[in-house]
């Protein structure tokens, strides 16, 4: 079976951005390293082994996220009813409330906001409705207030 991987339409939209600066550094990595080369002693070349190693980073990125973009499964908005991938769900614990946007595993960033799936919060929260309580493996629990 393929895997597919989760993700809004504008990750897929950074991701494309990203794929593209990226592609659009292989000129220069390229004539970075033919310069580095022209020094002689490759053996030796601290400016060769670092112009290749930024080419190695460069072409791995490219390559994850190519294959993201392959496997991709845009995630439509989540229900209002239940939470689901996409939703933006607002959590309370007494006075305070969190709001997180429920995406995958690839676009998550709790900074922002955006909680996986796959996380504790994500797993205790898909499916639920306003007004259930959750209780997170750590013992902590929330209440969801809203579901957008």
């Amino acid at each position: 079976m393929a895997k597919t991987i989760s993700i809004t339409s504008a990750g897929k939209k950074a991701l494309e951005a990203e794929l593209e600066a990226l592609k659009a550094r292989r000129p220069e990595l390229a004539e970075k390293i033919a310069t580095a080369r022209s020094y002689g002693d490759l053996s030796e070349n601290e400016d060769y082994s670092a112009a290749r190693g930024e080419q190695k980073v460069v072409e791995g990125r490219i390559q994850e996220i190519e294959d993201i973009l392959l496997h991709a499964k845009i995630i439509r908005g989540g229900r209002r009813t239940k939470v689901g991938m996409g939703s933006v769900v607002t959590l309370a614990s007494g006075a305070k409330t969190n709001t997180y946007t429920l995406v995958g595993a690839v676009e998550a960033n709790p900074l922002e906001g955006k909680i996986s799936d796959e996380s504790p919060i994500g797993r205790a929260i898909i499916g639920k409705k306003v007004g259930e309580e959750v209780t997170l493996p750590n013992g902590k629990s929330f209440k969801i207030t809203e579901i957008n």
